[in-house]
């Protein structure tokens, strides 16, 4: 029953199967995982004498009379004067004639509604009514009564009654996933019963173990999805194990101008113990802007090379790979390393050697974006991959970079504070390591924020940096999710800027619809000082290493995300001067007490927790990604806790291999069926 079409219910055929199409319901079972969004609860009668003014009640009074008014077209008025047990009142609809032919006088009747009083008798505005004797009152009333998220054409009484259908058909045939060992330890509903309760609770207590009980099925899979697909991918291959021997590598730390920080030497400990083991390294480097991420990679990158073996980092913009492929020529250059960079916009000829030498093994280290993913290039023998910024790419093209190799060693980077939470939900499947030291000297951001009224103090703020010989940042944000408008309003603010505001100082501009070299370009002018002021969208990554910037003026600030208002004010502050970033915004009190949290936390994960929490996982990187899950009740950070459990109960069902056992199969199953829909 569960697997057939819900055209087999009664009352769901013909264009109310259509309707719930648009819901993405087709299946009996989608219409049994088609949660309420929120409920009433009416089990508490009240008396219609005793109601007060505003207040939503449930009363059972007896019709007597109607009277209809209509004060002006398209609005006619039906009242029915009421009989409580104790009083009367009355009850009014809008534009429903056909009530008067459903509530004829002397009808028994149930209904909720918010009251009004109109002179001395109490009104009540139904939302929802129940003939006595009808046969399906106890759906609507007298228990609590959920709501569910409908489309044009489907009410809530006809819902109900669909899904009360589906459960009934589906009593006593319904399979349990999880097994019974599980259901004992937590002491969690049956799934059948979980269901039941979740669409019809009889009571909060039951509904609390309802969404328990479901929330940790869903997590569970997801993660034993996850579990069993590292496995599986652990099992198939041997891994690259890397020789003990790291003098290489001690050599790149001596020739560094600086000294790693403490934890820059725990987590590049961690990386060189899983390269050194059979197993395939597949580990996430999580580290807040400025932590020193690219030194790590890059001595990881060198254990690679001492082996015999080439690494290969890849960013999602061309600007931050260009960025990095500089950053590790500067940084691998005592070591007489070279190191290849191939974007969309490498030349023809400069391609070809590119291709040539990695082919061949000549180049050892390549640094690029998508291009590295291409069928042409082909690698000798590819040993590391390194992937930056992994929530910019799809699942699929991380896998591509590791297939041009035999099992090579996988190290993500992400500059996006990532809340554990979440974490553990997008990359299950990963170890991770965390950068939570900044290096010593780093000046901490003094952020501010202004409003219209303050531009022209904000502006004086530029200018006197820039009077000292430093250098600003000026970000317009995505509107609209138009990179063209977002493009105008940059193209905007950089001509006024120059025109109007710093007519005396170079203005720089970059925006998404310039051609890769002109980006490039304006990007080199602004690293090497030939620009004042960078005007630039956030569709481009802004992740270059300007230690000469110290000023950021962000336009309309509450539009972004406190996550990645972060990420763009670690732009600033790389040098040893004192700097700024200024959140220009709206006069709207929600919108400055939620970027307070900016200016009163330097803790990249202390903010994302929060950005978390107001704008969910689905929009926490700013657009939704492949490979975030989406998860019909489970909710996060709240659910936390579960997620936490289930990540405990998938690890121990792998390592104790009792996925394969006859009382897993069905939670194996659900799992695969995961596997299979994200293409893990």
């Amino acid at each position: 029953m569960e697997h057939r079409p819900v055209t087999v219910l009664k009352y769901a055929g013909g264009q109310k199967a259509a309707r719930l199409t648009r819901l993405g319901i087709q299946t009996v079972g989608d219409l049994l995982w088609y949660f309420p969004r929120r409920y009433e609860d009416r089990r508490q009668l009240k008396d219609i004498s005793t109601a007060a003014a505003g207040e939503v009640i449930t009363v059972q009074v007896t019709i007597r009379s109607w009277e209809e008014k209509e004060p002006r077209p398209r609005l006619r008025i039906f009242r029915a004067l009421i009989e409580g047990q104790k009083g009367t009142g009355y009850a009014v609809w809008f534009n429903q004639p056909f009530i008067k032919r459903q509530l004829p006088p002397g009808t028994e009747v149930i209904l909720t509604g918010k009251v009004d009083y109109r002179g001395y008798a109490p009104a009540i505005q139904v939302s929802d009514y129940e003939i006595l004797g009808s046969g399906d009152e106890s759906l609507h009333t007298r228990r609590i009564v959920p709501f569910y998220p409908l489309t044009a054409g489907l009410s809530q009484r006809w819902m109900r009654l669909v899904v009360h259908l589906a459960l009934e058909g589906v009593r006593g045939e319904l399979p349990e996933i999880l097994p019974p060992s599980l259901c004992q330890r937590y002491r969690l509903l049956s799934r059948y019963q979980a269901l039941q309760y979740i669409h019809f609770p009889p009571d909060a207590a039951a509904l609390h173990q309802a969404r328990r009980r479901l929330k940790y099925e869903e997590l569970l899979i997801w993660e034993l999805g996850l579990h069993l697909s590292r496995w599986e991918r652990e099992a198939a291959t041997r891994g690259i194990a890397h020789t003990p021997d790291n003098a290489l590598v001690q050599q790149l730390i001596t020739a560094l101008p600086f000294r790693l920080t403490r934890a820059q030497e725990r987590v590049l400990a961690e990386i060189l113990a899983d390269m050194q083991s059979p197993r395939p390294m597949a580990r996430l480097l999580q580290g807040d802007v400025g932590s020193g991420k690219t030194v790590v990679a890059a001595a990881a990158m060198v254990k690679a090379v001492a082996g015999g073996w080439q690494a290969a980092l890849m960013a999602p913009t061309e600007v931050l790979a260009e960025q990095h492929g500089h950053t590790l020529q500067q940084i691998l250059a005592p070591l007489q390393l070279p190191v290849a960079i191939l974007t969309g916009s490498t030349p023809r000829s400069g391609r070809e050697v590119v291709l040539n030498g990695l082919l061949s093994g000549q180049l050892p280290l390549v640094v690029g974006t998508h291009a590295l993913i291409q069928e042409e290039v082909v690698f000798k023998a590819l040993g590391l991959t390194v992937i930056d910024e992994q929530h910019r790419f799809g699942v699929g093209q991380r896998a591509a970079l590791q297939a041009k190799g035999a099992s090579p060693d996988l190290l993500v980077m992400t500059a996006t504070p990532i809340p554990r939470t979440l974490a553990l939900a997008v990359y299950g499947d990963l170890d991770v390591s965390l950068l939570d030291e900044l290096p010593p000297g780093r000046q901490p951001v003094t952020t501010r924020i202004v409003s219209e009224k303050q531009r022209a103090k904000a502006y004086q703020l530029i200018r006197r940096e820039i009077a000292r010989g430093c250098q600003a940042y000026v970000i317009c944000p995505l509107i609209d999710e138009s990179d063209s408008i977002a493009a105008e309003a940059a193209i905007a603010m950089a001509a006024k800027l120059q025109r109007e505001i710093f007519p005396e100082y170079p203005v720089g501009l970059v925006h998404g619809r310039l051609k890769p070299g002109e980006k490039e370009e304006a990007m080199r002018a602004f690293r090497e000082g030939r620009t004042a002021v960078l005007v630039a969208t956030t569709v481009v990554e802004v992740g270059v290493d300007v230690p000469n910037a110290t000023v950021m003026l962000i336009e309309g600030a509450e539009r972004l995300g406190l996550a990645q208002l972060h990420q763009l004010r670690g732009r600033v502050g790389r040098g040893t001067a004192p700097a700024w970033c200024l959140l220009l915004t709206a006069n709207s009190q929600a919108a400055r007490e939620r970027l307070a949290v900016l200016v009163s936390s330097q803790d990249g994960f202390a903010i994302a927790e929060a950005d978390l929490r107001l704008r969910g996982p689905g929009e926490f990187f700013g657009t939704r990604q492949h490979g975030l899950p989406e998860f019909r009740l489970a909710s996060l950070p709240e659910d936390g806790r579960i997620l936490e459990q289930a990540r405990q109960d998938a690890r121990r069902i792998c390592q104790e291999n009792l996925w394969q056992t006859p009382e897993y199969q069905a939670l194996h199953q659900a799992a695969r069926e995961k596997i299979a829909a994200l293409q893990l």
